[in-house]
């Protein structure tokens, strides 16, 4: 049955409004996956979407009324509203609304803890990250892993403690880079991030909503190779999932 949601999140960072409005039109690949907008009111936007409000750096607003691509969803809607904070710094109020058609709680589940897992990224990205060019990487673990204890696996098989928390400085072996030190700057059932001098990895445990795990690399290294990325890490995940 369909059934609207919506999804409200608010929070402050050290960036400008210029540094979080960059983040969110042009940037995106630092911290989600890159996207495209046309700068203007009525403007085209990402996956069939229009730019319904285009005010930089202040708000920026994306309609759908029939998504691509996810049949279990019709009207969708982005939200972002950016204010500057006194003494510096910005707060930033983020809505996710619009309408599943089915499966709702799972969708609404799903949504709900990847939205928190995206705006924690894009924090990231804009404390230690914000204006260097990024190398963009997104894949799937395969099939076999759209099963209880998958995320948990993937952990393991890069060398994280089970009982590493959020905080933690870990050494890890990562697909393509070797071993690494890295931050474990986000860890609950359901994802784990990954943070270096020159890399945010994100793993999404997406068997938990009846799909594989997932894995995107936000490379900012020079020279950084996309293809490489995603053959080392396709490789690795192969092997695990054996």
């Amino acid at each position: 049955m369909s059934k609207e949601f919506e999804i409200v999140r608010e929070f402050e960072v050290d960036a400008s409004p210029e540094e979080v409005w960059e983040a969110i039109t042009s940037g995106t690949g630092g911290w989600l996956w890159p996207l495209e907008y046309e700068p203007k009111k009525g403007g085209a936007g990402p996956f069939g979407s229009t730019v319904t409000e285009w005010d930089p750096p202040r708000r920026l607003t994306g309609r759908t009324e029939n998504v691509e691509g996810i049949p279990q969803q019709t009207y969708n809607q982005l939200d972002h509203v950016i204010e500057p904070r006194e003494g510096g710094g910005s707060w930033v109020r983020y809505v996710h609304s619009g309408i599943f058609v089915d499966d709702w709680d799972n969708q609404y589940d799903g949504a709900s803890k990847h939205t928190d897992f995206y705006l924690h990224t894009l924090r990231q990205y804009l404390k230690h990250f914000t204006g260097r060019a990024v190398t963009f990487t997104t894949l799937d673990a395969p099939a076999a892993s759209n099963t209880p204890g998958a995320l948990e696996v993937v952990s393991r098989g890069l060398g994280l403690p089970d009982d590493a928390a959020e905080g933690a400085t870990v050494r890890v072996e990562v697909p393509g880079a070797g071993q690494v030190d890295a931050v474990l700057d986000y860890r609950n059932p359901y994802f784990v991030g990954l943070r270096t001098d020159e890399a945010m990895y994100r793993v999404f445990g997406r068997n938990h909503f009846g799909a594989p795990v997932g894995v995107s690399v936000h490379d900012f290294a020079s020279g950084a190779d996309a293809g490489k990325n995603e053959d080392a890490w396709r490789t690795w995940l192969t092997g695990l999932f054996a």
